[in-house]
Parts: C-alpha cells; sequence; structure tokens
C-alpha cells in the first residue's frame, strides 16, 4: 500500500472541503432560521394548540440526536423511493435541527422584551401585525444577536455529523487524507485548527455583542 505525506496538495482541500461546510451551515441557518421564527411566533401565539404543537416539534428535535435526524432524511427517506443526494439530505437535517434551537432562543427573545413595551403598544390600539413588527420584533433582534451568533458555532462543527453519509465538508476530507497518509495527529491537528479559526472568532463576536448591546441589563 503507498503512503504518503501529508502536504500542500492536502491542505489545499481541506480548505476547498471548508467551503461546503461553510455552505451548509449557511443553508442550515437560513432555512432553519425562517422555519425558527414561525416556531418562535408560533410558540408565544394566543391560540393553545399552536402553541402546544411547537413546543412538542421543539422538545422532540432538541431531544433527538442529530445523527438521527440526518439517518432519517438520508436513510429513512430512500426506503420510501426518495433518493436524496447528500448535500440535500444534510441539509434538511440541520436546516429541521437549527430550526429546533433557533426557534426556542428566539421565543426566549421575544419574551424578554419589557411587559410595560407589550402593554403600551396595546394601548396605542396596534394590531398584533403592527405590534410585533414596530415594537416587539426590533428590541427581540437586539437581544438575539448574540445567542444566535453563539448558537452559529455549534452549526458550524455539528456539520461535521454529515460526514457518516460522505458528505465532504472539512471532516470528511480529513477522514479522506488520513486513510491515504496514515499521519492522523498532522491531519485531525490541521482540521481542528481550520475549525478553530473558524469558530473562535464567532465565540468573541458573540460575547462583543452581548457586551456592545447590554444584553440581560435591566430595562
Amino acid at each position: 500500500m503507498l503512503v504518503r505525506s501529508f502536504g500542500l496538495n492536502d491542505f489545499i482541500f481541506l480548505l476547498e472541503s471548508l467551503r461546503w461546510t461553510l455552505v451548509l451551515t449557511a443553508i442550515a441557518l437560513t432555512l432553519g432560521g425562517i422555519a425558527g421564527l414561525f416556531i418562535a411566533l408560533a410558540r408565544v401565539s394566543p391560540l393553545m394548540p399552536l402553541r402546544f404543537a411547537t413546543a412538542t416539534y421543539i422538545q422532540i428535535i432538541q431531544g433527538s440526536p442529530v445523527l438521527m435526524i440526518l439517518f432519517l432524511s438520508y436513510y429513512g427517506l430512500s426506503l420510501i423511493g426518495f433518493q436524496l443526494p447528500a448535500l440535500v439530505a444534510a441539509s434538511i437535517s440541520m436546516s429541521i435541527y437549527v430550526s429546533g434551537y433557533l426557534g426556542d432562543i428566539w421565543r426566549g427573545c421575544i419574551e424578554a422584551v419589557p411587559k410595560p413595551q407589550w402593554e403600551a403598544s396595546e394601548c396605542l390600539g396596534m394590531t398584533r401585525v403592527q405590534q410585533f413588527r414596530h415594537i416587539i420584533l426590533p428590541q427581540a433582534l437586539r437581544i438575539a444577536l448574540p445567542p444566535t451568533t453563539g448558537f452559529a458555532v455549534q452549526v458550524v462543527k455539528n456539520t461535521s455529523i454529515t460526514s457518516i453519509i460522505g458528505f465532504v465538508e472539512l471532516s470528511r476530507a480529513g477522514q479522506l487524507i488520513n486513510n491515504s497518509t496514515f499521519q492522523p495527529f498532522r491531519v485531525f491537528l490541521t482540521v481542528a485548527a481550520i475549525y478553530f479559526v473558524i469558530c473562535y472568532p464567532l465565540s468573541r463576536l458573540s460575547g462583543w455583542l452581548e457586551r456592545k448591546l447590554n444584553v440581560g441589563s435591566s430595562h
């Protein structure tokens, strides 16, 4: 068996695979964020059945490993005739995972808007839609920025799970390189360093936003 050293071409391959990690992260945050917004709004709805349904959805998603959602999307759907490409299955799975968490995070941010703001908008005769559009959501957005940025770090790291269905993102690229170089320390330390370069600034940004926006301060 031909064994070679970890070289520049391998590092370039890792960087090219990082692109797919970032693409998958962007897709998951976009689609999962859209679904999460509707879930968050449903969670604070005056309609009890809607609140119950979305609360149940959140509990199921947060109580299930991302890996199980991925298996159901990739292998489960294929059993009923839907053979999805790895990128599509990974995008669906990660978006579902993101929606369950962002829906809960954003629900908490909406409810964190001080009660007098709700009461004042009601006194002005605003409809529910006007109340959210002009008063509640702009303030909730300010509260939501730090935890949402922090959660993005978890999404970046969890994309590594999709390597199990053959999707070639950063972790999978590391596995492929290691299979031909048999230098796990060098290969996976490099992979870890790339993840760190992406995730550490996001973590710092989350902390900076929290301090800058005074999230958690009394109103």
